[in-house]
């Protein structure tokens, strides 16, 4: 696939490059303890399948707020703390992969650009809760993940990669679960990280400014982006309600459009991120990137049964921060989102 992104990695090397556009497939999830030992497993339940006529009742009910104590349980399963959207409606764990060395495009990848597995809770009034959530794994890793999965009540969704010709290979998997039990779905996804090499939580250290022009990139995308460990990120979410079998989604869960900024020296920066669209956004989308030199890794979907039905679209660069701030902010107004506030 070739580019004129700017990313000095030369026509025969994008050349090689596949778009790795992987279909979702149904799988399930269970247990873990804070040593790392898994635990007698807990069965959680899964997802049911969408039902062709499911447009009522059950996909208009709204979240539910709740409060930092209602998670602990959760948390104390993951082995680790997470964090409560500001409105309630999602608390969210993040499990970022500090322990993989990941190049692409010469380009030393941080985990807070594309390296960090999260997962995601929200209630609902009938008292169900849902998962959902992204686990970051090597190809060896990949198998282990899925038969831990498999064995308890959590579904996989999606399969695919986030980044063009890295190494070492690294996938990333979309999990989904629903029940009225969080603490099992905790459990389950413990277990699966625990086939991993997933380094437990560090105590946060200082926040490097990034060396860019944020306040251009700011007035190129239309937004206030956050530093988030020298990473510039930018989250903006869909402008019409999104649902899933058991109701409405947050956009905390993930249904939102991601863009982040790697600052690689002399005002130039890896962007890596993914747009949230529905079917009739993705051509002009991919128009708006190509036009700025930005590459498209991978189209696909990341959940089984979301109405109306949401396309991702994850894209790479290493360029001037301001041209590509340019062209990112061509494609968010070719889709119907805005900032996250």
């Amino acid at each position: 696939m070739g580019s004129g992104s700017g990313s000095g990695g030369g026509n025969g090397r994008r050349a090689s490059r596949m778009l790795a556009v992987m279909g979702a497939a149904a799988l399930v999830v269970t247990g873990c303890s804070a040593s790392g030992a898994d635990p007698e497993p807990a069965t959680s339940q899964a997802a049911p399948a969408a039902q062709s006529g499911d447009g009522g009742g059950a996909r208009t009910a709204q979240p539910v707020a709740t409060t930092e104590a209602d998670w602990q349980p959760v948390a104390q399963a993951l082995g680790r703390p997470g964090t409560l959207s500001d409105d309630g409606l999602v608390y969210r764990v993040g499990f970022p992969r500090n322990d993989l060395s990941v190049r692409s495009d010469d380009v030393q990848i941080k985990p807070g650009l594309a390296l960090g597995s999260y997962a995601a809770f929200s209630r609902y009034p009938d008292g169900t809760v849902v998962m959902m959530g992204d686990l970051v794994v090597t190809e060896a890793e990949l198998p282990p993940v899925t038969d831990a999965l498999q064995a308890g009540g959590v579904a996989q969704t999606a399969v695919h990669k986030h980044l063009l010709a890295h190494e070492p290979q690294v996938w990333w998997s979309h999990i989904h679960g629903a029940g009225p039990d969080p603490v099992a779905m905790a459990q389950t996804v413990r277990m699966a990280l625990n086939r991993t090499s997933t380094p437990p939580p560090a105590q946060p250290g200082p926040t490097p400014e990034p060396e860019l022009d944020t306040a251009a990139i700011d007035a190129a995308l239309g937004a206030k982006g956050s530093n988030e460990g020298g990473i510039y990120k930018f989250s903006f979410k869909r402008n019409e309600a999104i649902s899933g079998a058991h109701g409405v989604l947050a956009p905390a869960m993930g249904i939102t459009t991601a863009i982040n900024f790697q600052p690689t020296g002399g005002g130039r920066a890896a962007i890596n991120g993914d747009f949230a669209m529905v079917a009739e956004e993705v051509q002009p989308v991919i128009q708006a990137l190509r036009e700025g030199g930005i590459e498209i890794v991978e189209v696909h979907n990341h959940s089984l049964d979301d109405q109306p039905r949401l396309f991702y679209m994850h894209f790479w660069a290493n360029d001037d921060a301001g041209k590509l701030a340019a062209a990112l902010g061509n494609a968010v107004r070719a889709h119907n989102v805005s900032p996250t506030g």
